[in-house]
């Protein structure tokens, strides 16, 4: 009876240890992945000044294109 105890300790003392890894994985990855938004976020704020450049430039183009 007493062993029954001490397996069941062991394994409550088991899944604390996973739970509590787990936690700490998942908010490493939290930060990563917040990390990550940031630049995707400022790779299409670039991407979205590019093409308005572009269309800008190609506006230019038409015109001058029309006025030969």
């Amino acid at each position: 009876v007493n062993m029954d105890w001490v397996q069941f300790g062991l394994l409550i003392a088991a899944m604390g240890g996973m739970f509590q890894w787990l936690r700490t994985d998942i908010t490493t990855n939290r930060v990563e992945l917040s990390a990550d938004r940031r630049d995707l976020l400022q790779i299409l704020r670039e991407i979205k000044e590019e093409n308005k450049n572009f269309h800008g430039r190609l506006c230019a183009l038409e015109e001058r294109k029309k006025d030969k």
